[in-house]
């Protein structure tokens, strides 16, 4: 099975022209052709936290469903944040993840049903910080080690200005893939929109959306990817949850929305277990 996915980071609907025109984004999003889409910043800053981007739009104007990440407020998504998925794909499970850092941060995470086997896309916008960005990647990898073992994809703004690297805290079961310079829109310096696969997941192509009017509406470009699932052998499956999947880390049932993590400064301790070494942290847990 092949997907496009796409991440944008919207700059709540506010263009380069300083206008806030939440059409301009709608019809980025369409021209990508996506199956499923991140979207990092749909929501204004200030509480109560409305959303930038209005939900009547996206249903009038796409095949999108919305995630349902902010289900009792104004907001349309967590942190932010949230996931646009093609209307006919079976969504069987999200959560929110709460992740350290010095400002408030999160991610989203889905899994989606398909004939093969189920697969998991988590949407990102990580800290400014090269460290709260590696606690943030350590928490979500210790998040999805409490999951079922299935193909993860987590893309997102990484807002990581280095030319490669970025995704050490994974884990070796994941690789980084940058499909261009996305920041500036107007005039790309950096590849901060990035992509993260796991076992199972193989890309055959990406890259950036520059068509008009993608270069005024939001502050960063679009990227998309083009990927294959497979359902990847056990001992690579292994590898998804950072475990050599020994009995005394079985993966557990988690009932909430909401996942926190929480690790001490500077960096997540280490535990061991059995015959391997992983990050992990106890978390309590909430899913829809």
């Amino acid at each position: 099975m092949t997907l496009r996915l796409a991440s944008y980071n919207v700059h709540k609907c506010v263009g380069l022209d300083r206008l806030r025109i939440p059409e301009r984004v709608i019809e980025v999003v369409n021209a990508l052709g996506a199956d499923i889409v991140a979207l990092q910043e749909v929501d204004r800053r200030l509480s109560p936290r409305p959303a930038a981007l209005p939900r009547a739009l996206i249903e009038r104007e796409t095949d999108f469903g919305i995630l349902p990440f902010a289900p009792d407020g104004p907001s349309l998504g967590w942190h932010g944040q949230t996931i646009l998925v093609r209307k006919g794909l079976s969504v069987t499970r999200i959560r929110r993840l709460v992740l350290p850092g010095l400002e408030p941060r999160g991610a989203v995470l889905a899994e989606i049903a398909q004939a093969a086997g189920s697969f998991r896309v988590v949407g990102v916008h990580l800290g400014l910080i090269r460290r709260y960005r590696s606690m943030q990647l350590a928490a979500i990898r210790a998040a999805l080690s409490r999951r079922e073992e299935m193909p993860t994809a987590i893309l997102g703004d990484f807002n990581d200005w280095s030319a490669r690297g970025g995704a050490t805290a994974l884990g070796p079961g994941f690789r980084l893939h940058a499909p261009g310079r996305s920041f500036p829109a107007a005039r790309p310096l950096s590849a901060l929109d990035r992509i993260a696969l796991g076992p199972g997941l193989h890309l055959t192509s990406a890259g950036v959306h520059g068509a008009a009017p993608a270069r005024i509406a939001s502050d960063h470009l679009p990227i998309w990817a083009d990927i294959r699932i497979d359902l990847p052998p056990a001992e690579s499956r292994a590898l998804i949850n950072g475990h050599c999947g020994c009995s005394s880390m079985a993966e557990q049932k988690l009932p909430k929305l909401t996942t926190r993590v929480r690790f001490p400064s500077p960096a997540p301790a280490l535990m061991v277990c059995c015959r391997c070494a992983v990050n992990r942290r106890r978390a309590s847990s909430e899913d829809l």
